[in-house]
């Protein structure tokens, strides 16, 4: 029996480029975005199970570039609370997936680098996103 190989960075993006053709707004669909982001976890799951060469880089390339969005977004101030507690989420999500599954442990240093670039986009107290405060396990 055959396994199929997964990648996070061809889904999310061929999700995001479908998402944006099938808008007619520029802007990148938050929902979209979130959706993407519940599913970092599994796809760290996936990822490094049916590709053990390249999986834990295709599923961090494809995290980072979901957060290179969040980031694109902050800086044109068009980014969601909803959109920063996903991702603050999935972060969370991804370090206990981590530290759950033997050999991902490494994974948890690539989480601890995508949580400190969401970390700069919060408030000067790092708990909350524009006055609100952002999830935490």
């Amino acid at each position: 029996m055959e396994s199929t190989v997964t990648n996070y960075t061809t889904f999310v993006t061929e999700t995001l480029a479908r998402s944006t053709k099938a808008s007619s707004s520029p802007s990148i669909d938050q929902n979209i975005l979130r959706q993407c982001l519940g599913l970092a976890s599994s796809f760290l799951v996936t990822d490094s199970t049916t590709n053990h060469e390249s999986g834990i880089s295709t599923w961090f390339t494809g995290f980072s570039r979901l957060v290179d969005i969040m980031v694109a977004l902050h800086a044109r101030n068009e980014l969601d609370l909803e959109t920063v507690n996903a991702a603050s989420k999935a972060c969370s999500e991804c370090w206990t997936a981590a530290g759950s599954w033997r050999g991902l442990e490494e994974c948890r240093a690539r989480v601890r680098d995508i949580a400190s670039k969401l970390k700069k986009l919060l408030d000067p107290n790092g708990r909350s996103y524009k006055g609100e405060p952002v999830y935490a396990p």
